[in-house]
């Protein structure tokens, strides 16, 4: 079963995701959404299962860098993920893709309770 995790590599959550993953012997494959970039269609098949309020990290400084205006854009999912296609960091990390299901952040029991 492909795992796949999604982030930013010096982001410290995600650093311990990997860590995590590599000391369990979980093969995975990395996407740096910073360089890589991320599909409307990604983000939109994350929110099938996700809550926009889980996936779009309000407690960042590129959320308290952003305008009123585009605060208030991001109420709305269509503006939300356009934000998000355009400062990836307002994505929570790390988002983890496995067996069918999305698991956004880290936690090492909730990345237990999933392998």
């Amino acid at each position: 079963m492909t795992v796949q995790l999604y982030g930013i590599p010096n982001c410290d959550t995600v650093k311990k995701a990997r860590t995590w993953l590599d000391g369990n012997s979980v093969a995975y494959s990395f996407h740096d959404f910073k360089k890589q970039g991320v599909s409307e269609a990604l983000l939109r098949g994350w929110l099938a299962q996700v809550p926009l309020s889980t996936l779009l990290n309000r407690k960042g400084t590129t959320w308290r860098a952003l305008s009123d205006a585009d605060k208030a854009r991001a109420e709305d999912e269509a503006g939300a993920i356009a934000l998000m296609q355009q400062s990836p960091s307002l994505i929570k990390r790390p988002v983890l893709e496995h067996g069918g299901k999305v698991a956004v952040g880290f936690s090492a029991d909730q990345y237990a309770t999933l392998f």
